[in-house]
């Protein structure tokens, strides 16, 4: 079967290169970031939806920086996990709607489980998205020392061992879902697997590589670091990719004459409220310009490279499509992590 790269995947996504293709035209629709009404004046709030050293704060600490060279002004970073992002979507929403509070996270799936698992009071449309500019793969893989070498092997285990089995997720992430559709569809009762939920990628991966659980579900291109602690067994994709040497997932499952939904991955970017864009709407234009901008530099391009991280320009009006259409998904699947 072919294989194909992480960037490869997010330029092949369903419908992505609709918003990447028009980069050159609109950057002549966006005001500079030195807009009109002298906007920014003082620093400006980058609130992080997880803790410390998962992918979403990593590409905020490095963005962060670059937004500011832009825009002119510092770009201050503030972690506010919890809850699978519902504490900064609300410390975000309670903000004052001026501009100077900007949200970064994954967003997919994050934000879209808080409002339909986490009874959270605020809706997807609450936010408009600027960017997505890292969309990223799930991976699922074992300890090394676990004894795990495929998913059959696995899951046989979680349905003979009852509660013996420890794995490790982010709390209403993608990878989250994918476990408990692999549960149901082979008849695996939940309760039988011992799923330990983490408010951030760092976390969950320090409680694999450590062998405080046996296997995790998570974001893969954030996972290198720890890529020597691990046996890969599933790629969450419908074909092979280059940095992971794993089948995909319903390869992965053949044996076992079960198929999953291929569900997609992260969507990691910026937001600002809903009320910024309509009260503000030459803030909006700014913060967009200097995020498109600073993804238009050579050095920033390279910068995220080395980190392994996307660097893709699709813009708002792409992005708050891409965040309608990941919500409908998940809302068809989820009872099953209520």
């Amino acid at each position: 079967m072919p294989k194909k790269t992480f960037a490869s995947f997010s330029f092949n996504m369903k419908s992505l290169l609709v918003g990447a293709t028009v980069v050159a035209a609109s950057l002549a629709l966006i005001m500079p970031a030195a807009a009109a009404d002298d906007y920014p004046e003082r620093p400006i709030n980058m609130v992080v939806g997880f803790g410390t050293g998962g992918s979403a704060d990593r590409l905020a600490r490095i963005m962060s920086g670059y937004i500011a060279e832009e825009i002119g002004v510092p770009v201050q970073v503030t972690n506010r996990p919890g809850a699978g992002t519902q504490v900064a979507s609300n410390y975000v929403l309670n903000m004052p709607d001026d501009g100077y509070t900007t949200y970064a996270s994954t967003f997919a799936p994050y934000l879209a489980n808080s409002v339909l698992t986490g009874g959270a009071n605020f809706s997807v449309d609450d936010f408009s998205y600027i960017n997505f500019q890292w969309f990223d793969l799930d991976l699922i893989a074992a300890n090394k020392d676990s004894g795990y070498e495929d998913l059959p092997s696995l899951l046989e285990a979680i349905r003979e061992e009852r509660g013996q089995v420890r794995g490790a997720v982010v709390q209403g992430s993608a990878g989250h879902l994918m476990i408990r559709l692999l549960l149901e569809e082979a008849g695996i009762p939940q309760e039988n697997l011992n799923l330990v939920t983490y408010n951030s990628g760092g976390e969950a991966r320090s409680a694999v590589a450590g062998g405080q659980v046996d296997f995790v579900s998570i974001s893969a291109q954030g996972s290198e670091g720890i890529r020597e602690f691990l046996t890969p067994l599933a790629i969450v994709s419908d074909e092979r990719i280059d940095q992971w040497d794993a089948p995909p997932i319903n390869e992965a499952l053949a044996s076992m004459d079960l198929e999953v939904p291929v569900l997609q991955g992260s969507m990691r970017g910026f937001a600002v409220t809903s009320e910024v864009e309509l009260q503000h709407p030459e803030r909006f234009e700014a913060l967009a310009s200097a995020i498109q901008s600073a993804l238009a530099r050579k050095d920033v391009q390279e910068h995220l490279e080395r980190n392994e991280m996307g660097g893709v320009w699709i813009g708002p009006e792409r992005a708050n499509e891409l965040m309608r259409e990941n919500y409908a998904v998940f809302e068809k699947y989820a009872h099953l992590l209520n």
